[in-house]
């Protein structure tokens, strides 16, 4: 059976090593990388998200040897997100093994940078990361932050989704500061706002605890989902997932 939806495993990495925390705070270690892109590839795994979560100058090395090892070793497309400030560095992570490349506080300082990575490697390569946080005082009620979802800003979520998509974002990686890390579920509110303004795919990240949260944000509107912790601590599989969303049909 084919699904029209993605499950996608996602390796948050500081220094070489697969971190996971709650709402982005008491990072702890999860594994090796390359070992479970390699994992969850057999379990089958439709894509793997890479994000650096540190994302200085001296982790991007790291970030672009563990890029080269996974993609000769696992072969299904790979995003790599975190501390991408130009079309320079989207260039230099293709050339080891990158398909996609997630952006997210760059492009909310420098909007100009999503047409530049778009008109230079095409649309489908430029995966807009959203790190979005429930605020009053906006039109949608939700926020993006920069900086790991550390820092706030006053921009709608919803404006800067459609602003992004115009100037050529590819997908929207939507991730839920405030279910990231609770096993509570998907946003599904969130979700379903971005659907209703995205001419692109919607990936749903932040809150999955047990096998039945998925089928709901693909409901409410994500054309994938994403999900770490659960994965990285054996509660499921990538392939008990997808069974899951079969039989919701």
């Amino acid at each position: 059976m084919t699904l029209a939806c993605r499950v996608i495993p996602c390796l948050d990495v500081a220094a070489g090593r697969v971190v996971k925390g709650v709402n982005f705070e008491n990072l702890r270690d999860m594994g090796d990388p390359v070992e479970l892109a390699r994992h969850y590839a057999a379990q089958g795994a439709d894509e793997i998200t890479f994000l650096d979560v540190t994302a200085t100058v001296d982790a991007r090395a790291t970030t672009y040897e563990m890029v080269q090892r996974t993609a000769e070793q696992v072969f299904v497309p790979l995003t790599v997100g975190g501390g991408v400030r130009s079309a320079e560095d989207v260039a230099k992570l293709l050339a080891v093994g990158a398909d996609k490349i997630g952006v997210n506080s760059a492009a909310i300082a420098r909007p100009e940078l999503i047409g530049e990575i778009a008109d230079r490697f095409g649309r489908q390569v430029l995966v807009l990361s959203l790190d979005v946080k429930r605020a009053e005082g906006t039109t949608s009620g939700f926020v993006v932050t920069t900086h790991g979802g550390r820092t706030a800003t006053a921009i709608d979520a919803l404006d800067w989704a459609r602003e992004a998509i115009d100037r050529g974002a590819g997908e929207l990686l939507v991730n839920s500061i405030d279910a990231d890390g609770t096993r509570d579920g998907f946003d599904l509110e969130l979700i379903a706002l971005m659907r209703e303004i995205s001419s692109v795919p919607v990936i749903a990240s932040g809150g999955a605890g047990d096998v039945s949260h998925f089928a709901p944000a693909i409901a409410a509107g994500a054309d994938a989902v994403l999900a770490a912790s659960v994965f990285h601590t054996g509660e499921m599989t990538v392939g008990e997932v997808k069974a899951a969303l079969a039989a919701e049909g």
